[in-house]
């Protein structure tokens, strides 16, 4: 920051105890701007965006390539003061308390703006960071002068969104699959076994009750195990970046040799674990159960299972307005601001025209596969 504006800071008020919002939340808080003397400000607004980018790269030889790609969601911006050559839309200048539009001309003190937006109703993705791409969603003010660096801070929002408006298919739908394998080499005789799923959707903090019927027929003793895992798939350039890793590993009670039993294992979903993220073009979140036989000195027989790991139920938010008018009321120096401020986003009857739905990722076949830095689907 300068020595003229010592500080810009942007609060907003949380509607819930885990400080999430979802489709069609309203975000409300202020801007408030420190100066030390008498300033003038060419333009001074909020921004509200939401995107997704991706970035990784890859070396073969001497050679690095990059592969980069975004997806834009939605970006609005309310002005305080508007730089008079501006072409962008008057509507989104803001007033204070009075009716009258912001001074462009600030004494010192500390003055407060506030500001108002809504979550777009329309399907858009969670808040998502991983290790080769992000989805985010945050406010950013950016203060400008004449012959002055632009005075610039930002802050991040937990976006979950609304299951409902992203329907998958067969979530209720149960899953059966079955498999036998002859043993080979130091195990002689056969292992079977036939595994049934309830569904596929499952909420955080769910248990994930697997059914499964076991036949033994093998010279050695076996052990059912479980593992949930997680996928994370990036998306640029046709190409696709993987990385996996195992979030829940159980073991069921050993099955003796020439023996048949009816399994139950419930695994407790943690309510921590991230939901899946199906509906971003360039960025994928899946989630897999994998059932398997350990045999010893032979290959696993296996089972894997697709499965949709949803947000956990919340209790429908009430966006808050700011509790008193003395927040935004006359600040010091004569600072006025909005204790309603009008709300800037995406209604319901006017979907902002930035915003298109982000297909799904396309097909895996459709983007060519690098060798394999990380984790890949061979391994799983």
């Amino acid at each position: 920051m300068s020595s003229t504006i010592k500080k810009v800071e942007i609060t907003y008020n949380s509607i819930n105890a885990s400080n999430t919002f979802t489709n069609g939340d309203i975000v409300s808080g202020q801007v408030s701007v420190e100066a030390a003397k008498d300033c003038q400000i060419s333009s001074f607004y909020i921004k509200f965006k939401g995107k997704a980018d991706v970035f990784w790269t890859e070396t073969y030889g001497q050679n690095t390539y990059s592969y980069h790609a975004k997806d834009k969601y939605f970006s609005v911006r309310q002005y305080f003061i508007r730089d008079p050559n501006s072409k962008d839309d008057q509507k989104s200048l803001i007033a204070h308390q009075s009716g009258e539009t912001y001074s462009n001309v600030v004494p010192p003190g500390i003055h407060v703006y506030p500001f108002s937006f809504q979550f777009p109703l329309q399907n858009i993705p969670s808040t998502f960071k991983g290790a080769d791409g992000k989805i985010v969603y945050l406010l950013e003010a950016v203060l400008s002068r004449s012959m002055k660096m632009d005075s610039k801070e930002s802050t991040m929002i937990n976006f979950v969104e609304k299951g409902d408006l992203n329907p998958v298919p067969g979530l209720m739908e149960p899953q059966h699959e079955t498999m036998d394998k002859k043993m080979k080499l130091f195990t002689s005789g056969t292992v079977a076994m036939d595994v049934n799923l309830e569904k596929s959707g499952f909420f955080q903090g769910e248990g994930l009750k697997v059914k499964a019927f076991i036949k033994n027929d093998s010279s050695r003793e076996i052990k059912p195990k479980y593992c949930i895992y997680r996928k994370h798939s990036f998306f640029a350039r046709g190409r696709r970046r993987v990385h996996t890793k195992d979030l829940i590993k159980e073991v069921g009670r050993p099955i003796p040799p020439k023996a048949s039993e009816n399994v139950t294992q419930v695994i407790a979903i943690p309510q921590d674990v991230e939901p899946s993220i199906l509906n971003c073009s360039i960025i994928k979140v899946e989630h897999r159960l994998r059932v398997y036989l350990d045999v010893k000195y032979a290959s696993d027989p296996e089972i894997k299972f697709d499965i949709i790991i949803l947000p956990a139920h919340q209790v429908p938010a009430v966006a808050t307005a700011p509790t008193a008018a003395s927040d935004f009321g006359i600040g010091p120096f004569g600072s006025y601001g909005n204790p309603n401020p009008p709300v800037w986003g995406f209604g319901p009857q006017q979907p902002p025209p930035a915003y298109q739905p982000a297909g799904p990722p396309p097909p895996y076949g459709a983007h060519g596969m690098y060798p394999p830095l990380n984790e890949f689907d061979h391994k799983y």
